[in-house]
């Protein structure tokens, strides 16, 4: 059985579902709210209005599963589990509150009882079930069998891999370090899978069998030295001769949080957030200090738009945690995901503070800088991340890109064209890169004929964006081949139907080929869509106005520029 049937398995067997009708004794607002809630991926509301419908029907399926859902999906699983061990007694099936009740007798330390709801064919799932109750059988105190059991899945194909890393991990929290250490490094039962997690699970052990020069040389060999500092920690540990705890696994009880995780990371490419938010929130539950976990269930919240749960479990990383910072980055993007771009920035600067030393943060502090167009703050950040990327090696392009972004906005071009420069030595033909520069030396009407190529390899390697497709039409029409340009605007106006800046373009162009008519329509439709609360640097509203009234010709005369010219050379 593949990891892909087995996924298609879980799908077709969600973890808790609404039917298109209620029965008739149910009360009607509670219930329907809750639909609506659920639909929303708002489970906090879900969960509080299935529990206000419970009291008039205690008995529905729908509702008490759409609660142990909402309720698990929040995170308040001990909340949960009366609601699922109702459901267990009146033998209702719900997987959810299956999920629930291992939950609840994996705490415990009640492995009998998972063995016999993965016996019962009562627990989560084939897959999960075979980890699960390998990591419950070492919980009775059976190695041996336990072993077996990883054994047996490691046999079924495309599971050996996850298999043998959960394997290594049961051996390593019973002290047998040597064993292993041979399924890390691949003496035994072949290479495995490397991941961030396996990699730093392999330096435990080997500090722990006093190797930790070997375990220095894993970390180097993965990560290299610019490492996170989480990686650093690690390393600065190891090198100061410490031996490292066993962070990942101790228990029997954590094996199972780690099943959830592992599953949920490999059901993330297959499935829906809300579905592997369940398997992050078990984990968390079976592991409260995981802080992989707890970032997981943030960013799923994220992207499933409840920014508030989201938020909250972000601020839930501690800062005597290495992986704050990241925690912190992600609630920064959340805030801003949410519209507060104001709160996103409070939170990176004072983590430009915690954490000077990590270059992340200095860029990502200097993209919201830039999105809220505080320019000079935004090449400030970029500055220090760029000095700190190239004490390391080269800095990133899209970094580069972006200061030059912000010193172009600042009205400093030498420096902008420097780094645009710079931006495509470092990551040669990008597309965003040939367009920007491209387009900013059309505006400023200096190294047309470079601009207009520079805009031609960018069309050519995306020919589909409006916004690279206007570029090359403008840079026509400030050569003076306004045939060309019309063909070209009039492109981009359909990729890219509700840009101002295309339209204005489109009007200009249409008035130097005659079709004054249409011009004058693209100015008022580009005049219609800007943006009066957010205004756009590259187009400007009583300029189009004034062209409405006396026409591009005189509004060119007016302003001291060049008049409207055919290229001798067009087409």
């Amino acid at each position: 059985m593949t990891i892909r049937f087995l996924i298609i398995l879980a799908l077709l067997a969600p973890a808790f579902a609404v039917p298109v009708a209620a029965s008739a004794d149910e009360a009607a607002g509670p219930y329907l709210a809750t639909r609506a809630a659920r639909f929303d991926s708002d489970y906090a509301a879900a969960a509080k209005y299935a529990l206000m419908a419970l009291k008039s029907d205690p008995d529905n399926l729908v509702l008490l599963e759409s609660a142990v859902g909402s309720l698990l999906a929040t995170g308040e699983v001990e909340k949960a589990i009366p609601i699922a061990k109702r459901m267990d007694e009146a033998d209702m099936r719900s997987q959810v509150a299956q999920m629930v009740l291992l939950g609840d007798a994996v705490v415990s330390g009640d492995f009998a009882t998972v063995l016999r709801m993965i016996d019962a064919e009562e627990a989560v799932g084939p897959l999960a079930d075979g980890l699960i109750g390998a990591w419950a059988t070492l919980g009775t105190g059976d190695m041996g069998a336990a072993l077996e059991k990883f054994d047996a899945i490691a046999a079924e194909p495309g599971l050996r891999s996850l298999a043998i890393y959960h394997k290594a991990l049961a051996l390593a929290s019973v002290g047998d370090f040597e064993s292993a250490d041979k399924i890390y490094s691949g003496d035994v039962d072949g290479p495995m899978q490397t991941t961030r997690r396996s990699v730093i699970a392999w330096a435990e052990v080997l500090s722990q069998l006093e190797r930790n020069e070997d375990a220095i040389k894993v970390l180097d060999d993965t990560f290299g030295t610019d490492s996170d500092p989480q990686v650093a920690d690690l390393r600065a540990k190891l090198a100061a001769g410490e031996r490292l705890n066993l962070g990942r696994i101790e228990t029997p009880r954590q094996g199972v949080g780690e099943v959830f995780l592992s599953l949920g990371m490999a059901l993330l490419q297959d499935t829906s957030a809300d579905y592997v938010l369940l398997y992050t929130r078990l984990a968390e539950y079976l592991d409260p200090n995981d802080v992989d976990a707890i970032i997981m269930t943030g960013e799923l919240l994220a992207q499933l738009g409840r920014y508030e749960l989201a938020n909250a479990a972000f601020q839930r990383v501690p800062e005597s945690s290495p992986s704050y910072y990241t925690a912190e980055l992600s609630r920064a993007e959340s805030l801003r995901s949410s519209s507060d771009l104001a709160g996103a920035i409070d939170v990176v600067a004072s983590l430009r503070e915690s954490h000077p030393a990590i270059a992340l943060v200095h860029a990502s502090a200097a993209d919201l800088y830039r999105q809220n167009d505080q320019f000079k703050k935004a090449v400030e950040a970029y500055d220090a991340a760029i000095t700190l990327y190239t004490a390391q090696g080269d800095a990133p392009w899209f970094v580069v890109y972006s200061r030059a972004i912000s010193y172009e906005r600042l009205g400093k071009w030498p420096e902008a064209e420097t780094d645009f420069r710079r931006a495509l030595e470092l990551n040669p033909g990008e597309p965003m890169v040939l367009n920007y520069l491209g387009y900013s030396l059309v505006e400023q009407q200096m190294k047309l004929d470079e601009a207009l190529d520079m805009i031609e390899q960018a069309v050519k390697a995306e020919p589909d964006s409006g916004a690279i497709v206007d570029s090359l039409g403008w840079a026509q029409f400030r050569l003076g081949r306004y045939d060309e340009a019309v063909v070209n605007l009039e492109r981009a106006a359909e990729l890219y139907a509700v840009d101002p800046v295309v339209n204005d373009h489109l009007g200009d162009a249409m008035w130097a080929v005659g079709r004054q008519t249409e011009a004058r329509f693209q100015w008022r439709r580009a005049l219609s869509l800007v943006d009066k609360d957010k205004p756009n640097p590259d187009v400007d509203p009583d300029r189009i106005r004034k062209k409405l009234e006396v026409g591009l010709d005189r509004v060119l005369e007016e302003e001291g520029g060049k008049p409207l010219k055919v290229n001798d050379n067009e087409g």
